[in-house]
């Protein structure tokens, strides 16, 4: 167990209530279907079978549960249920005394046992004996319990033992191939009885299932093995995990260097200076790119005094690099019509820069020529005009469209019209509104969805019915197309649904 787990701090995180998955919830009854066959044995074997009669599985099973449902489901006024809770190991004298207080003998022996369940059978007054833990009996203890299950010709108790299965090698010893118990064997539970389990656990504390992923709780049934007290602690253990995940992924997002700030603030400035240094040796590579442009001009300025004539280049056309950039800094993935808009641009680039290229080499530069040429009389010239270069126009680049958010579920308003103690059945979510769509246009009108939130994604959860209880959902699910029970649809409140809504 981490420390996490140790100090139930998830609950602030998830907004339970309570523990959903501690040992012991009180008010919490969970009896899976396959659990009611062996319940209604234990009466029919009580009323007809004289043997003691065994109850095996291991720790976290359910076996104090089903014995709770025993005494909760017996005819209160006709059987008088006597529970004895072994505290460490308990012996033959100490049985007797718990039963000897609960039936209010003064000699707690086993002749004064048996003589006051006979009196109470004269009355029409049945006793159960119901033991848990019954595995920390000692042998006498065991062989004591056998010899009450067996009675008097008068009378007997029935006596119920709840173990582990090591209980059974033991008695087996004890009665010597003689038939003088029976064995019941609990089962684990089933994928969708877990997926039940789990709900119930969550819906109690005032969540969903909605709180654990289909691959948690996959996962949880896996590890667990199907019994319920190694649900509990796995489940919690998925929770626990998941807080920690999300931490490390926020860490991460938000902080990714674990150095203290003085020295990320000494690795900032040799950037800078690095960047500095960078910027000055660009600097210093620009003229040697436009050296002709800076050349004619500077030519021209001194040949000024000899001939105010001179006529003065404007410079290069930039041209070639605003239509250029453009199309280089355009990504790798863009859509059509991010295409379509700079292809034509880049068209008007490849015919300034052929136009550029041909001036060039059409004719030697004004400014050799002057050179060459003698000095003429020095004569009064105007002002030269230097032509005005338009300004060359940057291609509009159409971006895509955004996208636009999810639209809300048609059936939104049905699903907060329903009453919130009543249930319907989820059958699966998709990321996909039209997926949903088609499912619900195909299989008619009791299906129906609703979008929420999930993993800060829209989800469109499918849903079937409209019941006036769980049982009446669960039941439902069994009349489900084969198709839809593959996904292991499960049962939910109306409540949870339109909690989901509102967030």
């Amino acid at each position: 167990m981490t420390s996490l787990s140790a100090d139930d701090s998830y609950l602030d995180h998830y907004g339970f209530s309570h523990d959903p998955f501690a040992a012991r919830v009180p008010g919490f009854k969970f009896f899976p279907a396959q659990r009611k066959p062996v319940l209604g044995q234990l009466h029919h074997l009580a009323r007809y079978s004289q043997l003691l009669l065994v109850v095996t599985g291991p720790e976290g099973s359910g076996k104090t549960l089903l014995r709770q449902a025993l005494v909760a489901s017996s005819n209160k006024q006709a059987v008088m249920s006597v529970v004895i809770t072994p505290q460490g190991t308990a012996d033959s004298s100490a049985v007797l005394q718990q039963i000897g207080q609960a039936l209010n003998i003064q000699h707690a022996d086993f002749d004064g046992v048996m003589a006051q369940i006979v009196q109470l059978a004269l009355t029409g007054q049945e006793v159960y004996l119901l033991v848990d833990d019954a595995e920390q009996l000692t042998g006498a203890a065991v062989e004591t319990l056998l010899r009450l299950a067996a009675g008097s010709p008068e009378a007997r108790p029935h006596v119920f033992l709840f173990g582990e299965d090591s209980l059974v090698s033991r008695l087996e010893a004890l009665v010597e191939g003689e038939e003088r118990f029976h064995v019941i064997a609990l089962q684990p539970y089933e994928e969708d009885e877990t997926r039940e389990y789990l709900a119930q656990r969550l819906e109690g504390a005032g969540a969903g299932l909605e709180t654990l992923s289909e691959e948690q709780i996959a996962r949880i049934h896996e590890q667990s093995g199907g019994w319920p007290g190694a649900i509990n602690l796995v489940a919690r253990e998925e929770l626990i995990e998941a807080i920690k995940h999300s931490k490390t992924r926020k860490t991460v997002k938000g902080w990714p260097f674990p150095l203290p700030m003085k020295h990320l603030l000494a690795v900032l400035a040799v950037l800078c200076i690095i960047a500095v240094a960078f910027l000055l040796r660009g600097g210093e590579d620009e003229p040697e790119v436009q050296m002709n442009t800076p050349l004619a001009l500077g030519n021209a300025s001194r040949s000024a005094p000899e001939s105010a004539a001179s006529p003065v280049m404007p410079p290069e056309s930039p041209s070639k690099i605003e239509f250029e950039t453009p199309a280089a800094a355009e990504p790798a993935n863009t859509d059509s019509a991010l295409t379509t808009a700079v292809e034509p641009a880049n068209d008007v680039s490849k015919e300034n820069s052929a136009t550029t290229a041909h001036q060039d080499g059409a004719a030697p530069s004004p400014a050799v020529t002057q050179k060459e040429a003698p000095a003429p009389v020095v004569q009064p010239a105007p002002e030269p005009v230097v032509p005005e270069t338009p300004a060359p126009k940057t291609p509009e680049v159409v971006r895509p469209a955004a996208q636009p958010a999810p639209a809300a579920s048609a059936h939104s308003a049905w699903y907060a019209e329903q009453g919130g103690n009543r249930y319907l059945v989820q059958i699966l979510g998709t990321r996909t509104e039209k997926n949903a769509q088609t499912l619900v246009a195909q299989r008619g009108s009791d299906y129906r969805y609703f979008v929420k939130e999930h993993e800060g994604k829209p989800l469109y959860v499918v849903t079937f019915g409209n019941f006036a209880n769980r049982a009446a959902a669960l039941a439902a699910i069994k009349t489900l197309p084969a198709a839809l029970q593959s996904g292991k649809p499960w049962a939910r409140s109306f409540a949870s649904v339109q909690k989901e809504m509102r967030k």
